[in-house]
């Protein structure tokens, strides 16, 4: 006499508390509440400086240009005179930290993706994905992480 083994035969053999363990580690979502990660939607980390944190004065980000903060991972760009905008400094493409801000494009050194300044949207590959923004806040002339 010959048995296959089934699905349905090992979820009998484990019973429920084996089955309850196989459909947990197999699922996909849940609450994250309890998790630390600092991962933004595209999976890659965001901020890794402290809230509050003064990344730099107005006048250090050029108008038409923008400044990358590498050991936060965030690049702050200034498209146009007093407007601030923050993205994640890590290329959605294959997760290389940022290098440059030119010719109104933040610009990855590794693979030569490149970035709009005012949205992060990819303007040249191979990234896809456009670059995740992140909070920032300004008091008077300091830039801070939010």
């Amino acid at each position: 006499m010959t048995y296959e083994t089934t699905r349905r035969t090992v979820l009998l053999a484990t019973g429920a508390t084996g089955a309850t363990a196989l459909v947990a580690a197999c699922g996909g979502g849940g609450d994250d509440s309890g998790s630390t990660s600092t991962q933004s939607p595209t999976g890659e980390g965001a901020t890794s400086g402290p809230a509050g944190q003064v990344l730099a004065n107005i006048d250090e980000i050029p108008v038409g240009g923008g400044k990358i903060f590498k050991d936060e991972k965030i690049v702050v760009t200034q498209p146009e005179q007093g407007q601030l905008k923050a993205f994640s400094a890590i290329c959605t493409h294959q997760h290389c930290l940022l290098s440059s801000v030119s010719d109104g494009t933040i610009n990855c050194p590794c693979h030569g993706s490149k970035f709009k300044i005012a949205d992060g949207a990819v303007t040249h590959g191979p990234a896809t994905q456009p670059l995740p923004a992140e909070q920032i806040t300004v008091e008077g002339n300091s830039i801070r992480l939010t």
